[in-house]
């Protein structure tokens, strides 16, 4: 049950620091990276997924040692930092390296928001469920 209310914490602040960079902040630069190849509407079943499956890991692999550890919040950032840069560096330098035309610029700026989102979000939901007195 810790866990579960721990990805449902990741889950919260993902979503509003993910749409916001995705909705607000790159949203015309994606469409100039990638042109005609992004899908609009968003085809939202594997989208879903990615971020119920994330957001599990960040709980079980950051947010919950750092509850363990007494609610630091500091611990998470560092944990889901490093798993962000785990997860979004496997994505970005893969596809850097086996997709054509993969562009560079792309997976240099993803290399930095994941590893910072992931942390953001990890931190977060510890603030969050100490702040709730759900942790």
């Amino acid at each position: 049950m810790e866990i579960l209310k721990a990805a449902i914490a990741v889950a919260l602040v993902l979503a509003v620091l993910d749409g916001i960079w995705l909705g607000l902040v790159v949203r015309d630069w994606l469409v100039k990276q990638f042109g005609g190849r992004l899908r609009d509407p968003v085809f939202w079943p594997p989208a879903i997924a990615f971020y119920v499956i994330y957001s599990a890991g960040l709980a079980f692999f950051a947010v919950t040692p750092a509850m363990a550890a007494g609610g630091e919040w500091l611990m998470a950032l560092g944990l889901g930092g490093f798993i962000g840069l785990i997860a979004y560096g496997t994505y970005d330098l893969t596809n850097w390296a086996t997709i054509r035309d993969w562009p560079r610029q792309f997976a240099i700026v993803d290399l930095i928001w994941g590893p910072a989102v992931s942390a953001a979000s990890a931190a977060g939901a510890v603030l969050l469920l100490k702040a709730t007195g759900l942790g």
